[in-house]
């Protein structure tokens, strides 16, 4: 088997459900696990006309023939798990590790009342509390849910059996708990080597990993963010956005911030850069499906992060939705 790996460079929101949904539905893998976190993660998706706001099944459903797994280093809050397996018609698709961490009702309370929760801006969907419980060995797997029970897997089992597995991580690298913004971080590493382990597999295993960036900067929550603007300037450039989970309004830089980036690539191994949201910083790119007709300017920025980072920018997102993709992967 061989697996494809993505994850994200930056402070989340990169795109990631973007880039994995046109993954899921090109390269056509058989299965598609996802890592890191728990409903904490909200990724969106595009496709055929439908939106999907997603917070723990792979952002690969959209493709209808793959298996998809949820890794056993993710914390799963059942409530969330089944409404989205009944919202996205996932029964007999989606399963989940018998060994994943079972994210109960008083980890989100502990979270909503914590004071260094809202010191820090977490989501307060019960991630620190539930990764404390886990370190202590007192938190309860999710085999201990009844209504979970249908749902149970051996991710192991799965992804090791399949042909060309598709890897989904959460979060971005300045998130990381090793390497990101301490303390104003999620409670785990969310690099790529991390979300292997979480899903099963071993260093050996990956053919390919794929950092997910976008055109600018954004992040949610406190904790440093150099050249941020206001909400007012950035929605002047039209880059104001709002957390998929929380609502919240994420703090804008409108460029890239080269250093951060040059660590994300060298900790997680990047082969491949996966350059979204270029159609808001050039928007003479929009719906672009070949590099060649790309505006001079927009060009050369994307040369500009090859340059830098010493990685190739091998998908480069025009729009919205899953196809929306220039694909300059070899073969491709």
């Amino acid at each position: 088997m061989s697996a494809t790996v993505v994850v994200g460079g930056q402070y989340g929101d990169e795109g990631k459900g973007k880039i994995l949904s046109y993954l899921a539905l090109h390269d056509k893998p058989d299965v598609i696990a996802r890592g890191g976190g728990g409903p904490n993660a909200g990724h969106s998706v595009e496709h055929e006309g439908k939106k999907y706001k997603i917070r723990l099944c792979p952002s690969g459903l959209v493709n209808k023939t793959a298996k998809l797994v949820i890794g056993a280093g993710v914390f799963v809050d059942p409530d969330v798990f089944i409404k989205e397996v009944e919202e996205f018609g996932l029964k007999g698709r989606c399963f989940i590790d018998r060994r994943c961490t079972l994210l109960e009702p008083k980890y989100k309370d502990e979270d909503a009342a914590s004071e260094i929760g809202s010191k820090i801006g977490t989501t307060k969907t019960g991630i620190g509390p539930t990764a404390a419980a886990r370190a202590k060995r007192i938190a309860k797997f999710v085999e201990e849910e009844e209504r979970l029970k249908p749902y149970l897997c051996d991710s192991v089992e799965i992804i090791h059996s399949a042909k060309n597995a598709l890897v989904e991580g959460s979060q971005g690298f300045m998130l990381s708990n090793l390497y990101g913004t301490y303390p104003y971080c999620t409670a785990k590493d969310v690099s790529a080597s991390a979300i292997c382990s979480e899903v099963g597999l071993g260093p050996l295993d990956v053919k390919s990993v794929i950092m997910v960036i976008k055109a600018y900067t954004t992040r949610v929550g406190h904790g440093p963010f150099p050249g941020e603007v206001s909400v007012a300037e950035a929605e002047k450039l039209g880059m104001q956005e709002y957390g998929t989970v929380t609502g919240r309004p994420r703090r804008t830089n409108p460029g890239l911030i080269w250093d951060e980036l040059k660590t994300a690539a060298r900790v997680n191994s990047a082969d491949c850069i996966a350059l979204t949201k270029l159609d808001v910083k050039y928007p003479a790119c929009a719906g672009a499906k070949e590099y060649a007709k790309l505006p001079a300017d927009a060009k050369k920025f994307v040369e500009e992060i090859e340059k830098k980072l010493g990685v190739k920018v091998g998908l480069i997102g025009t729009g919205p939705a899953a196809g929306d993709i220039i694909d300059r992967r070899a073969g491709q």
